[in-house]
């Protein structure tokens, strides 16, 4: 049987750029040939030559339900024959922004946006005008999406091809974004003493997942709020990723804490385009057609994205969804860990509620530093014997590995088998 794949790759890269939409999916960082999918149900993907694999990339953690799951699809179907967009307002924003105010106590106005990079931006920009103040201070190893203002120590896919910020991005706004290492309460300290009353926010991911899964030790968060309150700063909270994944509403919620912006994003349109940034009255009020501070989009508040994301919100309601998808995850966590245990290779795993990362690593990851000196050229290896047992992980190590409610019992077992025979494999390589 002649494959598909060889002739989609050429075409695709003689008309894409790199042949790909996004920069990892290249598979760069972990060699061999990228994947091309032609359709998804479930747990599983299968490619354009027909080859089945496990699927733990789940849209980037946005498919927390798993691929076409039958009410989404459902919704959707039903809303696309009563109109894909109409460029002015639905009732259907106005139900999606009520049931989010309602999980997440801290917005109290929410505007809904395309992508996670429109609603980090949008969401300095009103910190900026709120606070009339210019310095934005993030976290190396922090990925808040690809504009200007974030590509300065990024992680994600940054972080994956190695580069440390971008050509394009003038240099008088880069100086404008200050970084400290994850975890580091005395850098946060020093950084605004050496710039009093200069700083708009500080923005964060409450646990780090696009240097891999890094959680916040004990007290940090608790001291950002205490920091920025204390000066006069915002508080972002970056939950693009954590939002309703970690619990119904999200590390917030877990951890007990309301800061002053959060973005949301990936699970709150179910696997279409939408994000939002949303939080206190008085700053979200800046924004136009309330203020002066100008943010739009055609497509925000898409129906179809709408449908989604109730749906999806409607279904991570039930008190009991969260149990059984992260016990899955501390399963597979656990297993990874014991199969290193058998191994001679050094690694650490690093688990919140269903978001994991196996790191390369001989020491706890705890900042980006930490990640970095993990051994991406064995994770590459490890990458590929899992990809050729039909188990697809993030093509980076620097991501994390996201587990849905659909992957069964079997589906961990499967995938712990094919850990062990890929470390076995790697370890008696090297």
């Amino acid at each position: 049987m002649s494959l598909r794949s060889p002739d989609l790759l050429e075409r695709a890269r003689n008309i894409l750029v790199g042949g790909v939409n996004s920069p990892v999916r290249a598979f760069r960082a972990v060699g061999g040939s990228p994947l091309l999918i032609d359709r998804a149900s479930g747990s599983r993907l299968w490619d354009a030559d027909g080859r089945e694999y496990v699927d733990y990339v789940c849209s980037w953690g946005a498919l927390i339900l798993g691929h076409a799951h039958p009410d989404i699809v459902d919704a959707i179907t039903d809303q696309a024959r009563r109109g894909t967009s109409y460029g002015m307002t639905s009732p259907l924003e106005i139900d999606l922004a009520e049931r989010i105010a309602r999980a997440i106590p801290s917005i109290e106005r929410i505007r809904f946006v395309s992508s996670g990079t429109e609603a980090t931006m949008s969401a300095i920009r009103a910190a900026r005008a709120f606070t009339k103040r210019d310095l934005l201070l993030k976290f190396e190893g922090g990925y808040h999406g690809h504009s200007d203002s974030f590509l300065v120590e990024a992680g994600s896919g940054l972080a994956t091809l190695g580069i440390s910020s971008s050509p394009g991005v003038p240099r008088a706004l880069a100086m404008l974004t200050l970084n400290a290492p994850y975890n580091n309460t005395a850098a946060v300290e020093r950084l605004f003493a050496e710039h009093t009353g200069k700083i708009a926010a500080v923005i964060i991911e409450p646990i780090a997942a696009n240097m891999g899964v890094v959680l916040p030790e004990p007290g940090f968060l608790e001291s950002l709020r205490r920091i920025t309150e204390r000066e006069g700063a915002l508080l972002i909270f970056d939950e693009v990723i954590t939002g309703f994944r970690l619990a119904y509403g999200g590390a917030q919620n877990v951890y007990g804490l309301k800061p002053d912006i959060t973005v949301l994003g990936k699970i709150i349109g179910g696997g279409l385009p939408v994000a939002a940034y949303g939080g206190r009255r008085e700053i979200l009020d800046q924004i136009a057609p309330h203020g002066p501070v100008y943010q739009a989009g055609t497509l925000s508040g898409n129906p179809l994205a709408m449908r989604a994301g109730l749906t999806t919100l409607g279904l991570l309601e039930d008190p009991v969804f969260y149990r059984p998808l992260n016990a899955r995850a501390e399963r597979l966590a656990n297993g990874i860990g014991e199969a290193l245990g058998e191994s001679a290779l050094s690694g650490q795993v690093n688990r919140s509620g269903s978001l994991l990362t196996l790191f390369f690593a001989s020491e706890p990851v705890r900042d980006y530093a930490g990640a970095k000196r993990s051994d991406t050229t064995r994770f590459a290896a490890f990458f590929r014997e899992m990809l050729a047992r039909g188990v697809l992980l993030p093509p980076s190590q620097f991501e994390a590995i996201f587990v849905s409610a659909s992957h069964s019992d079997e589906d961990i077992s499967r995938t712990l088998a094919a850990v062990r025979e890929s470390l076995k494999t790697i370890s008696s390589s090297h």
